[in-house]
């Protein structure tokens, strides 16, 4: 029987190693009490997987953010929410190729863009993001090809043009009608509808025409997206087989590629609402003092939790440490972007796995007063407690999923859109670490306390907190007796 009490805790052990290790800092000693020659983390990387440090926000690194609205023209037939979904992928491609490391790029609201670039001046990141979004349509460079710009780095494909009205123009997406779609040929594969103007499908016919059996490459800032091979004359419409649906192991699928084509021929504008600069020095020097204040707030809830249940309070103490080396390797793996308020949601988190702790324990001292057993005590203190430990959490996570939805932007007529994306940071940290915490307190804290069975500890009822002592019946109610 104790052996079986004890694989549940080897096994949370195990994990706990691995979230430490997982966690540990690279740079130790600015975090830790100074002296102590701290080992360097290492990070992790399993394969191609990497994770080396936190992911943190702006506010914590440094870097600018930028909030863009796009636009159509007047006129444009187009959907707006098909548009921003393009432009969010050109303007991720854009920032993956450019080497920026932990830059986010989402959605705010109807039309909005939020751009996070950590480590970039704002100049740079307007440079960045600028650029108009084209897609180019290129052959392989043979020698004699009609045209001379490049489309990619290595030199291996220029822009395929044709002449229109006596000139030579190239064929990019700005000559593409925005209602590319994936259809399904007989044998089920997915197949690239798309449909040119009357001046790209003169374009396309002369340029089809001389490429007939040869590769037709489509590039988006330098990187190819697909090159299909030419199998007859395109004219106004055309077709693209041999894509998979859902892009992977590096290749364009054609569900991505239908957003490109779409986004290519709708000239978004972008304008920018708002610019935030943030030092990066500021952020270092937050991080340690958030990190400090972790480690006071944790120092002072053990010492309460083991001055006032004592033995239990010990055990719980122990859980609260697993609880938050998971609940940070958790966030360094997904990744998690840890803001201010993200760290913020966190300290709170561990309030709350405190909490259900707590209804535990205060459950047990009420079954050993009724002179249960430890044993049995124990195990209806869980059971009795684990209802409200339930709903608590369910609360909490409901309003941190109204927290993230809001966060990510609402509309009001005739005031606007309203975005924080420091809300959604909050709600993010928030709603993991309370998920984990009722693993923690379930889990954790039950497999711990069981170990207690059949040990001095258990036969000590003050020791777990309880007082038995009986209450007289007619207790004094003053005089001087």
């Amino acid at each position: 029987m104790q052996r079986r009490r004890l694989l549940p805790v080897a096994l949370i052990m195990v994990v706990a190693a691995a979230a430490l290790y997982t966690v540990w800092p690279s740079q130790p000693a600015d975090f830790l009490p100074v002296g102590i020659p701290w080992p360097n983390g290492r990070g992790v990387q399993i394969g191609d997987f990497e994770r080396g440090e936190m992911r943190l926000g702006l506010d914590l690194q440094g870097g600018t953010r930028l909030l863009l609205r796009g636009t159509l023209p007047e006129g444009a037939e187009a959907s707006i929410d098909d548009a921003i979904e393009g432009t969010i992928r050109v303007l991720r491609k854009r920032v993956d190729g450019a080497g920026v490391a932990e830059a986010e790029v989402t959605r705010q609201g109807e039309s909005n863009i939020s751009v996070q670039l950590p480590g970039l001046t704002p100049a740079e990141a307007r440079e960045l993001l600028g650029r108009t979004a084209l897609l180019q349509f290129c052959e392989r460079v043979t020698g004699n090809n009609p045209g001379n710009v490049p489309c990619d780095t290595q030199g291996q494909w220029v822009q395929a043009v044709g002449e229109l009205r006596g000139e030579q123009v190239a064929l990019t997406s700005r000559f593409l009608r925005p209602n590319a779609f994936v259809d399904m040929n007989q044998l089920g594969a997915p197949v690239v509808q798309f449909n040119w103007t009357d001046d790209g499908a003169t374009l396309s016919e002369q340029i089809t025409r001389r490429l007939l059996n040869q590769q037709l490459g489509i590039f988006l800032d330098n990187e190819q997206l697909a090159a299909p091979v030419v199998q007859s004359t395109i004219n106004d419409r055309g077709s693209i087989t041999g894509m998979p649906r859902e892009s992977a192991e590096g290749r364009t699928g054609a569900a991505e590629l239908v957003v490109q084509l779409n986004a290519g021929a709708l000239p978004v504008q972008l304008t920018v609402l708002q610019e935030q600069n943030v030092d990066a020095t500021l952020g270092e020097d937050a991080v340690r003092r958030s990190v400090l204040a972790g480690e006071v707030g944790l120092l002072i809830v053990v010492l309460f939790m083991v001055l006032y249940y004592r033995v239990p309070g010990a055990v719980a103490s122990g859980a609260l440490i697993v609880y938050t080396l998971i609940s940070l390797a958790v966030f360094k793996l997904i990744p998690v972007t840890l803001s201010l308020a993200g760290i913020a949601g966190f300290v709170l988190s561990i309030g709350m796995a405190v909490d259900a702790n707590v209804l535990v324990f205060e459950r047990l001292k009420e079954e050993l007063r009724d002179g249960g057993s430890y044993s049995t005590a124990l195990e209806s203190a869980f059971r009795r407690a684990f209802p409200s430990i339930r709903d608590s959490n369910a609360s909490t996570l409901i309003t941190t999923g109204i927290l993230y939805a809001l966060g990510g932007g609402i509309t009001l007529p005739g005031l606007g859109t309203f975005e924080a994306p420091l809300v959604q940071g909050f709600a993010l940290t928030l709603a993991v670490g309370v998920t984990l915490s009722f693993f923690s307190a379930i889990i954790v804290t039950r497999s711990f306390m069981r170990l207690l069975i059949g040990t001095a500890v258990a036969r000590r009822p003050d020791w777990l907190g309880a007082d038995l002592r009986p209450v007289p019946e007619h207790a004094p109610v003053g005089g001087d007796g």
